[in-house]
């Protein structure tokens, strides 16, 4: 038998973070800090196998693969399907700061019909990654 839902203020979500398996993790980070601006953190095992990167308050866990088939990019499976999309505030400023890193752009500027100015990027792996912002 499931617990009765208390009447008190219920207990609020603080943050999320995506995952993906990477083929190696150091590499994978040191990308998503030199070409989309993520700050590193602390590397886990020996060798390192996971790490949890951050930017602007969002995180993404990187784990790695312990065999190459584990790495599955969501576009291999469904095309044009993401691995993870961030909402921005100003996508035409985070599209130029990434073309001046150098990312890998997927997919340049482009309004959706379903109400985002957005582009796309792939990391190392080819995880496809969407950046949008609501547009009225």
């Amino acid at each position: 038998m499931e617990p009765a839902l208390s009447e008190a203020t219920p207990a609020k979500f603080t943050a999320s973070a995506q995952v993906l398996i990477v083929s190696n993790v150091q590499a994978a980070a040191k990308h998503y800090e030199q070409a989309m601006g993520f700050t590193l953190g602390k590397f886990y095992g020996e060798p390192p196998t996971f790490t949890i990167i951050r930017r602007d308050g969002m995180y993404v866990m990187l784990r790695q693969a312990e065999t190459p088939e584990q790495v599955q990019p969501r576009t291999n499976i469904i095309n044009g399907l993401w691995d993870m999309y961030f909402w921005v505030d100003d996508v035409d400023a985070l599209y130029a700061e990434f073309v001046q890193r150098g990312a890998k752009i997927d997919y340049g500027l482009c309004n959706q019909p379903y109400g985002c100015r957005e582009f796309g990027t792939q990391d190392l792996d080819g995880h496809d990654i969407g950046f949008g912002q609501t547009i009225t």
